[in-house]
């Protein structure tokens, strides 16, 4: 498929700069993609679409404060450092952007915080923007980690970093209610909407909760370049996925119960790690899968996603599960009635 068939216009005003004002209150459209059926509802009302021993899969990842402002020595240049890895926490090496990235060479020295409680050395580079950087601290580990994320910023993704700043309110919003293993600089956006009160009424009702971990990489949102999408390179993001939580997945696979992977990096992680019997194995490594129509799908019959935006890998992957035709069809309605997109935005409810 080409770039150019996965090109939306989708009105400024109906790309969300803020989240609801409650979790499971944002708007739910359900898709029956063998039907092309569509109803409108509520996202709490997604509780009336799980029967007795169905499996959620989540992705428990949480965001960390990745984004830092800084000042290059003796010019006291301001440089905004973007964390994407922690490479050695001995050393205190971490993979990272800058921006402006012409104004940093290998050997300045970055100042961060009113007081410099923090120092690092620019020591590779390792893209046009990127950089490996060393953080001259010798506090514990964990004293170190303290400061660094008390300097940073929630990663608010850029439609809506360039039009307003980073409220308080962002760092517990753009965080599912289930997030614990610390990796990601991007939110899994379709966990946003549920509420503890929701998860423990699918617990309720008998819904089993399966958790694996994907570590969202910002390749989640960098541009397609390319228009023949077979030629597009995602980048490598970390995923864990136990063997006790392929087990339970697997049971419910062979006893034909539904699969709800709610958001696309669990779609995305369950399709890393599939046997050739079509069932999930454990892993524990990387995985730069990039998944676009046409593509099978082998354990998930449910997709809970977020509106995503034009030409995005993410709305390629939706494509992919749903069907290109109905889902870019679904998308154009969802534009007419007015949902909003993006991280913030409302969900999507696809069934298989």
């Amino acid at each position: 498929m080409k770039l150019s068939q996965f090109k939306l216009k989708i009105p400024t005003e109906q790309i969300a700069l803020h989240p609801a004002a409650n979790r499971e209150d944002s708007r739910l459209l359900v898709l029956n993609a063998k039907t092309g059926e569509i109803e409108h509802r509520i996202f709490k009302d997604i509780l009336d679409y799980f029967n007795d021993k169905d499996v959620l899969i989540l992705n428990d990842t949480q965001v960390f404060p990745a984004r830092l402002f800084g000042n290059k020595e003796r010019t006291g240049a301001r440089i905004e450092v973007f964390l994407l890895r922690e490479l050695n926490s001995e050393q205190r090496l971490w993979d990272v952007l800058v921006d402006p990235a012409r104004k940093i060479r290998i050997g300045n020295k970055l100042y961060f915080g009113e007081n410099e409680e923090l120092v690092a050395e620019v020591i590779d580079n390792t893209t046009s923007r990127g950089r490996t950087i060393r953080f001259l601290c010798e506090k514990e580990h964990s004293e170190f980690k303290r400061i660094l994320f008390s300097l940073g910023q929630t990663p608010l993704p850029d439609h809506i970093k360039c039009a307003r700043s980073v409220d308080e309110d962002d760092s517990e919003r753009f965080q599912t209610i289930y997030a614990k293993n610390e990796g990601a600089v991007a939110v899994p956006a379709a966990g946003l909407h549920f509420s503890k009160t929701l998860i423990k009424r699918l617990e309720i009702k008998g819904v089993d909760l399966a958790y694996l971990t994907l570590h969202m990489g910002l390749g989640n949102f960098n541009s397609v370049e390319v228009e023949d999408l077979t030629k597009h390179k995602m980048d490598s993001e970390r995923m864990i996925i136990t063997e006790a939580m392929t087990e339970f997945v697997n049971e419910a696979r062979e006893n034909k119960r539904n699969i709800f992977a709610c958001g696309t990096t669990t779609l995305r992680a369950i399709e890393s790690s599939v046997s050739t019997s079509g069932f999930l194995k454990p892993y524990d490594g990387w995985t730069n899968k990039f998944i676009f129509p046409p593509y099978d799908f082998t354990i998930a019959n449910r997709l809970i996603s977020n509106f995503h935006l034009s030409q995005s890998t993410l709305l390629m992957m939706v494509a992919a599960f749903g069907g290109y035709d109905i889902v870019m069809e679904t998308y154009r309605e969802a534009i007419k009635e007015g949902y909003r997109f993006g991280s913030y935005g409302d969900a999507m409810l696809i069934l298989k």
